[in-house]
């Protein structure tokens, strides 16, 4: 008689470490991953993960792609020179759609087999982010930047908004090589920053305009998209709403959110963004800028818009406060420049509602 060998699983091996870990631990974890995408693909690992992603803290959206709806705004359109048209076609006829194939398998714990997001056919981030019900802080990013410039211009801006503009901040500027340009840039008429007189005849201050109008567009659009996920989210402190080409930035605080909860959105005539107040525009300039790394601007700008009336949104903090976004708003070499033009002289500028 043979005797038979038998093999035995090794119960250490077959216990599972991580199940030792509390929820709370484990959540830490989720909320480190952030991106959405990651959080479906664990959704989709366990039971209990399935359980926990939607209470993470901190969501992070990227948006893959946008679609436009036809409509009969293309006629209008057809009114602006073709290299401003692009910040319009862009928003006026915008539908975002994203996110990921992950979180259309996620069960349901009410319903065993049953989808936890139902209606995911055009994965919308607002149908995305109805599956989290405890989000704090949450980030979302565009693919692309809102507003079309020039070969070599830079263009960077920054907005905080509650229920309506409360700052914003634009760079612009064309960027150079300071090996290349050599010392034949022109320099600037005095240490005080004035402007120079061809700067009024050769469109640089219309261009400036143009700019201005095209951040707050880009940026009031954005506001506006954003409606229904603060509706959706009472428990949110912070949203940032910001592009791949780090262009423009979009920020609401725990205050700025409560006061768009508390007021009553003001949109434009074609009901597509917020309406932008009338603003006071401090304005200031330099012919060429050097910047840390070799580089430089040319016609550097910098543009610092406030409403007209500060008691329209609820306040918007003191001038100390407001230097302080000004000089916060930009990192790197950009946030340099931003320091080194508010030494520069102030031209105001007055801009209705629009």
């Amino acid at each position: 008689m043979h005797a038979k060998a038998r093999i035995h699983a090794d119960p250490v091996l077959e216990f599972d470490q991580f199940d030792c870990l509390p929820d709370s631990l484990v959540l830490l974890i989720l909320n480190k991953l952030e991106d959405v995408r990651s959080l479906g693909r664990c959704s989709a690992v366990s039971k209990r993960f399935n359980s926990l992603v939607p209470l993470v803290h901190d969501v992070c959206v990227k948006i893959d792609r946008v679609a436009t709806v036809d409509g009969d705004s293309d006629a209008a359109l057809n009114l602006l020179a073709p290299k401003h048209r692009n910040i319009i076609s862009h928003f006026l006829k915008l539908v975002l759609f994203t996110i990921t194939k992950p979180f259309h398998d996620m069960c349901n714990p009410n319903g065993p087999g049953r989808p936890l997001l139902p209606q995911l056919a055009q994965h919308s981030p607002v149908q995305v982010l109805r599956s989290f019900s405890h989000v704090r802080n949450l980030g979302v990013e565009l693919p692309s930047g809102d507003v079309r410039t020039e070969e070599g211009v830079l263009l960077k801006w920054r907005a905080e908004y509650g229920s309506s503009l409360q700052n914003c901040v634009i760079l612009g500027g064309t960027l150079v090589d300071r090996e290349r340009i050599g010392t034949g840039h022109e320099p600037s008429c005095d240490d005080n920053g004035c402007m120079p007189e061809s700067f009024y005849t050769n469109g640089g201050l219309k261009l400036r305009v143009v700019w201005t109008i095209s951040c707050l567009i880009a940026a009031s659009t954005r506001h506006y998209l954003l409606r229904s996920i603060i509706e959706d989210h009472p428990t949110l402190r912070s949203l940032v709403l910001a592009d791949g080409d780090e262009q423009g930035t979009l920020c609401m605080g725990t205050e700025q959110l409560k006061e768009f909860r508390d007021n009553q959105l003001s949109a434009s005539a074609c009901s597509n963004r917020t309406q932008v107040p009338a603003c006071n525009i401090k304005l200031k300039y330099a012919p060429y800028l050097e910047l840390p790394g070799g580089s430089a601007l040319q016609g550097a700008t910098l543009l610092v818009v406030k409403p007209a009336n500060d008691g329209s949104s609820g306040g918007h903090g003191s001038r100390k406060e407001a230097e302080a976004f000004v000089s916060g708003a930009f990192d790197g070499p950009w946030r340099f420049a931003a320091k080194a033009l508010m030494k520069r002289r102030t031209y105001l500028l007055e801009m209705n509602s629009f």
